[in-house]
């Protein structure tokens, strides 16, 4: 593993200083290194991880991936009978009596990680991923986003989910101390930003929206914050003003990625710039091509489509993925006229990359193909508008129809206020033909947005959505 060379390192230079902290609980850099060579020598199994955030957790998957070894982190949410098919194809690919092995990196071509994309339903897809593709993204990415040893880290998701858990391996690569929390907790994220000092966050936007408007609210001080890294979806007007009202000295990073491609394409608002998204973004930027990775955009033939027009985001990167090991579809990762793609939607602007969604997020309304997030991002300008989530519903006329969730902002909002925002910003076909009011977004246990979550707490009458009056 990437990381493993560099733990030694510092349990070396700085034994005694922070390596990993999570609720009360804390390692130096000689613990882990002392408890993650010590369980990686025992030869007890270490290839399936399943636990929740804590220090243990980085102690097991140091120890997972220690020389040659093969490590797989399920997300303990998981219904137990989905867990236990995940173990299954898990198993079968890892040794069933593991040698002991040695806290060190492996050989760079050889594969570390099984990784599982996000399931609520359905069965997590696998992956494979090699040791030289981390290696080369830690690099790059500390670079890129300025990350060194003088740095606390505050990842208050999930470790189980991608964004999470490279965020742990970056910072045991950058020789940064790394925070989480035992369950996300506004206070106690508020707290471990005081104790631990810390000057950067890793997070998706719906969860640095909270901890930026409840930090305003009540007074959390967020001033030696020097980055905020966003990802898993699009970074919205509304939360990048709260986050630089909160936190002023920070540089914003958002990007966009995937967890089978790697890092694609990111941008930054530096302090000092102004608190508002300009007004020429339409929502949909996500920035220029990360270092290192080419980025087309192209149509069903493979071929590129000319500027501005919407297509499949294709890269050529050292970053992506070894390939699938179950569960392709079609829909997932995949090759296209002779690049790596997701099946992400989205076009090239100016040298910037703009992201519209998933193919298999696209409404059909009335024969017109209509991508989610163009319509969200238009709604999220619309007055009394505090977060939206737009889907799909089937219609016996359309095919589909368009629906909008509104969670208001105290200044109420009304169907016909919301219309007449959208005149000038959508074409009237684009339009939902129905509102639904919220009490809170839908969203994942890792903090993503969900529109599959929206869709059924309309179709099961659930208590916080009602028709938007």
């Amino acid at each position: 593993m990437p990381f493993l060379d560099r733990v030694t390192r510092w349990a070396e230079e700085r034994p005694q200083e922070l390596a990993v902290a999570c609720g009360n609980d804390r390692l130096t850099w000689g613990d882990l290194r002392a408890g993650a060579a010590a369980l990686a020598a025992s030869g007890e199994r270490t290839g399936i991880l399943r636990q929740a955030n804590g220090t243990d957790f980085a102690v097991r998957w140091a120890a997972g991936v220690a020389e040659e070894r093969v490590c797989a982190v399920l997300d303990p949410s998981w219904p137990e009978d989905m867990t236990a098919q995940v173990r299954e194809r898990c198993a079968a690919r890892l040794p069933a009596d593991p040698a002991p092995a040695a806290l060190r990196d492996g050989d760079p071509a050889s594969a570390f990680l099984i990784g599982l994309t996000s399931g609520t339903t359905a069965l997590p897809k696998g992956f494979q991923r090699s040791r030289a593709s981390w290696r080369r993204s830690f690099g790059a990415s500390a670079e890129h986003f300025g990350l060194g040893p003088e740095d606390r880290v505050l990842a208050p998701g999930p470790l189980a989910a991608s964004l999470n858990l490279y965020a742990l391996s970056e910072c045991l690569y950058a020789g940064a101390g790394f925070v989480t929390l035992p369950g996300f907790d506004v206070a106690a994220a508020h707290a471990a930003i005081t104790a631990h000092g810390v000057t950067r966050l890793v997070l998706v936007p719906t969860v640095l929206r909270v901890l930026a408007e409840r930090g305003l609210a009540g007074g959390a001080d967020a001033s030696g914050v020097t980055a905020i890294v966003c990802a898993g979806q699009k970074l919205d007007p509304t939360t990048f003003a709260a986050a630089r009202r909160w936190a002023p000295q920070a540089t914003i990073w958002e990007y966009y990625g995937a967890a089978e491609l790697g890092f694609v394409a990111a941008r930054c608002h530096r302090p000092g710039e102004p608190a508002e998204m300009p007004a020429e973004d339409p929502g949909t930027a996500v920035g220029a091509a990360f270092p290192g990775v080419d980025v087309a955009v192209l149509d069903e033939s493979g071929h590129s489509v000319p500027e501005g027009q919407a297509g499949t985001i294709c890269v050529r990167s050292d970053l992506v993925c070894d390939g699938c090991l179950w569960g392709d579809d079609g829909q997932g990762l995949g090759r296209l006229g002779g690049l790596h793609t997701v099946r992400d939607q989205g076009f090239l602007r100016n040298g910037q990359l703009h992201v519209l969604g998933r193919a298999a997020e696209m409404i059909n309304t009335g024969g017109l193909n209509v991508y989610p997030h163009e319509v969200e991002a238009a709604l999220a300008l619309a007055p009394g508008v505090a977060d939206v989530v737009v889907a799909g519903l089937p219609d016996d006329a359309r095919g589909q129809r368009i629906v909008a969730g509104i969670v208001p902002t105290a200044d109420r909002p009304d169907r016909a206020r919301i219309r007449a925002g959208l005149e000038e910003r959508l074409a009237p076909a684009k339009r939902p033909q129905q509102y639904w009011e919220l009490r809170e977004l839908p969203v994942t246990a890792n903090g993503k947005l969900s529109r599959t979550v929206f869709r059924d707490w309309i179709r099961e009458g659930d208590a916080r959505v009602r028709p938007l009056g």
